[in-house]
């Protein structure tokens, strides 16, 4: 090791461990990465990807950080591709919502006023009638929808792939299995970290939920995702179209798919009549770590010194990865601390 050089040990191989490690490995700590499965082996391994915001409306500290991350993931993602080599597949392809009646229309309206002071310019939530907005464009029954430019992709699994690239491009290890830990330690470990805190704390901080999800073999790179019905329906690179997800809060096997997923892909059907005819090529079933807050789970571990928790990336996590590496980052190696409300370990106490 290089004189002077931090150490510092990640355990968790999903899109917030990931993350973190590049961000250390690229301001030139000494990165061991531990994941016991595989990269994408949790819920981090699906197929949907889709980096949304939430509404500009009732602002508070979860959408400020989320739209932060939202607005760093182009150099991001490109700055993980550049070093490592390999392509998560990012765009900003923006998403199209149909309104369903007038008063839908008329608080997206408010919304989009919204947006223009509270995205500060970078994007818009605009209401459009019609127009070309791609060829997945659900039926809006009066003709209106929300299209905004914030809203982007990566597909999952080559994310993943992406950033364990560039980690090991910048000089750090990464480990399948066990490994001595180095340095300080960030767990990111998701469900199976949920479980074993709530074990060591003596309360339930969170929980699995489980979701199903599905690829079809769809060509529409450019295309604008869609959410409709509670359905997200995201357009890939590689000549492939996501579909999720559900969310089980009961469930036997979080790995099985089953009815429920069949029944989302007729959803997406109906709603996309050019997915009429699209194979399903790929069913995905995992279980997300939901903290209690609902918010991503970041800060030290209390009564473990050295020791951190980043967690809690619930239905968001490659959309919150990067603000939730830089955050991590500074602070365990550089002792800033920029977690927001809502998000310490504490909260969900």
């Amino acid at each position: 090791m290089a004189s002077g050089r931090v150490e510092l040990t990640v355990r968790g191989g999903g899109a917030f461990g990931l993350s973190i490690a590049f961000e250390a490995a690229r301001r030139g700590a000494r990165v061991r990465l531990i994941e016991a499965r595989g990269i994408g082996a949790g819920s981090s391994g699906g197929t949907v990807g889709a980096l949304a915001p939430h509404v500009p409306e009732n602002w508070n500290p979860k959408k400020q950080f989320q739209f932060e991350s939202l607005r760093m993931a182009e150099g991001f993602w490109t700055a993980a591709r550049e070093a490592g080599g390999k392509d998560a597949g990012y765009a900003r392809t923006g998403r199209v919502q149909p309104l369903m009646d007038a008063a839908q229309v008329a608080r997206a309206q408010e919304r989009a006023a919204q947006a223009a002071m509270l995205w500060q310019g970078f994007a818009e939530w605009r209401v459009v009638e019609g127009g070309d907005l791609g060829p997945l464009a659900p039926a809006a029954p009066n003709g209106f929808y929300v299209f905004d430019t914030l809203t982007a992709r990566a597909a999952p699994r080559a994310a993943g792939a992406s950033l364990a690239a560039a980690i090991e491009a910048l000089g750090g290890e990464i480990v399948l299995g066990e490994a001595e830990e180095i340095g300080q330690v960030i767990h990111a470990t998701g469900t199976e970290g949920l479980a074993e805190l709530s074990r060591t704390l003596g309360k339930s901080v969170g929980g699995g939920v489980k979701g199903q999800s599905a690829l079809l073999r769809y060509d529409a790179p450019d295309a604008p995702q869609v959410y409709a019905e509670s359905l997200h329906i995201v357009p890939h690179a590689d000549g492939t179209v996501a579909i999720g997800s559900t969310s089980e809060r009961e469930f036997e096997d979080g790995a099985a798919t089953d009815a429920q997923l069949d029944a989302l892909v007729e959803k997406a059907r109906r709603l996309c009549p050019a997915l009429a005819d699209a194979p399903v090529i790929d069913r995905w079933a995992g279980v997300r770590p939901r903290a209690k807050s609902r918010a991503p789970m970041l800060g030290a571990w209390p009564g473990r010194p050295g020791h951190f928790i980043a967690n809690g990336g619930f239905k968001i996590g490659f959309g919150m990865a990067p603000k939730v590496a830089q955050t991590m980052v500074d602070l365990v190696l550089e002792g800033r601390d920029a977690i927001p409300e809502g998000f310490r370990v504490e909260d969900n106490l």
